[in-house]
C-alpha cells in the first residue's frame, strides 16, 4: 500500500476526520457551558471527554451506516492515529502549567494543545485542510491568552465551532473526493 492509498483510506474511513472533529467540538461546547457556572468542572469535562472522542466517533460513523473499522490491515498509517491521540493527554500538563500562571488561560492553552495535535492530520489524511484548522486554533489559543478578553471559557466555545464547522469541511471534501 503506498502512501497516497493509505491516506485514502484513512479519509474514507473517517470521512475527513468528520464524526472525530464533530464530536471533540461537542465535548468543547458543553465544557464551556459546564465552565460557565462551575469553571474548574468545566476543565474536568473537556480533560475526561476527551478520553472519549475516538469511541463516540467510532459509534457515530456506525450510526451514520459507516464501516467504523474500513481502516485496512495493512495500511501503514495506523500507528500513527494512536500516536498522534496520545500527544493531547501528554501536553495536558502544559496546559496545567498555564493555569498555575492564570486560570482563565485553560481553554486558550488546550487550543494551542489541539491545534498542535492536528499538525499530523495533514499527513494522516493527506489534507492540507488540517493545516488550517492547526494554526486557527494554535495562533486562536495563543492570541487569546495574550490580547484576548479576560473570559474563562470564550476559548472553549471559539473551539467548539472551529472544530464543528471543520468536521463539515472535512467530510465535504471526503464525500466530493468519493464520487
Amino acid at each position: 500500500m503506498t502512501i497516497s492509498e493509505a491516506q485514502h483510506n484513512m479519509r474514507t474511513a473517517y470521512l475527513g476526520g468528520f464524526a472525530g472533529q464533530l464530536v471533540s467540538g461537542l465535548i468543547w461546547a458543553i465544557a464551556s457551558a459546564v465552565s460557565l457556572w462551575q469553571p474548574k468542572s468545566g476543565m474536568a469535562v473537556l480533560f475526561f471527554g476527551c478520553m472519549f472522542i475516538f469511541p463516540l466517533a467510532q459509534l457515530l460513523l456506525k450510526v451514520m451506516g459507516r464501516d467504523a473499522a474500513a481502516i485496512a490491515r495493512d495500511n501503514p498509517l495506523n500507528g500513527l492515529a494512536t500516536q498522534i491521540a496520545f500527544t493531547v493527554p501528554v501536553n495536558f500538563l502544559l496546559v496545567g502549567a498555564a493555569l498555575l500562571y492564570r486560570e482563565n488561560w485553560f481553554f486558550p492553552a488546550a487550543m494551542v494543545v489541539v491545534g498542535a495535535h492536528y499538525l499530523p492530520f495533514i499527513f494522516l489524511y493527506g489534507m492540507r485542510m488540517f493545516s488550517a484548522l492547526a494554526g486557527i486554533l494554535a495562533l486562536g489559543g495563543a492570541g487569546l491568552a495574550l490580547y484576548g478578553p479576560d473570559l474563562f471559557s470564550l476559548g472553549g466555545w471559539i473551539t467548539a465551532a472551529v472544530l464543528i464547522i471543520f468536521a463539515f469541511v472535512g467530510r465535504s471534501i471526503a464525500l466530493a473526493e468519493a464520487k
